[in-house]
């Protein structure tokens, strides 16, 4: 398959989120080199009293230390950068890993940019909402008896993401979502989504400043 020219290569990619790092936090990449040294050195010195293939060991410890290091400065700083921005959530929710249905374009919105956009996944479907709880707690209701009608059995979450007291908070909606139950199973989750898209089409994204193609950093996967 022929690579897309519009697509920036691994290292290009590296140095541009090593960019962002560094506009967030100018200590973030010095933390980044010292971790993986640091990591290192305490080999060096396993391998000196024990034998060389600590030095081995070392190598590949000193590399997946700073890139964990690095993935986790890299999400704390793409957080900052999409903090307020309208539409910061929908970019937490395309970053998920797994088997999630998310919708490309709010379900809901008012006039003051408050969005609601809607997930589909193994726990049912989840409507996300971004803005004060006391303007979108309506929104939510709303769209919820309207997915009801549709999805008859099937578990319906709302989520509030913002900053405000019993909201999640933009760093850790991804975390809250993967932490909701998983009630369906793959081809619910399919059908489900089938279901959804038969409502009445999405409203249109409201123009802001958030970075148009923005990723999450995914860190190593853990068992």
């Amino acid at each position: 398959m022929a690579k897309d020219a519009a697509t920036p290569g691994r290292l290009k990619q590296i140095r541009m989120v090593a960019q962002i790092i560094k506009r967030s936090n100018p200590k973030g990449m010095p933390i980044v080199y010292a971790s993986a040294l640091g990591t290192l050195l305490v080999f060096v010195v396993l391998g000196v009293l024990f034998g060389w293939t600590w030095y081995v060991f070392g190598a590949f410890s000193a590399l997946l230390v700073g890139m964990i290091v690095f993935s986790r400065l890299a999400q704390k700083a793409q957080y900052s950068l999409l903090h307020g921005q309208p539409g910061a959530t929908y970019a937490i929710l395309q970053g998920l890993r797994g088997t999630w249905y998310v919708e490309e374009k709010p379900v809901a919105v008012n006039r003051d940019q408050d969005l609601v956009f809607r997930v589909v996944g193994y726990p049912g479907v989840i409507l996300v909402s971004e803005g004060p709880s006391s303007r979108v707690q309506r929104m939510l209701v709303a769209e919820k008896k309207r997915v009801q009608r549709v999805a008859i059995d099937v578990p319906v979450y709302d989520v509030q993401c913002g900053d405000a007291e019993g909201q999640i908070p933009l760093a850790k909606l991804s975390r809250h979502m993967m932490k909701l139950p998983r009630n369906l199973k793959k081809p619910a989750v399919f059908e489900v989504n089938n279901r959804m898209r038969a409502l009445t089409p999405a409203v249109p994204m409201p123009k802001g400043p958030l970075p148009k193609g923005i990723r999450m950093p995914r860190g190593p996967k853990t068992r």
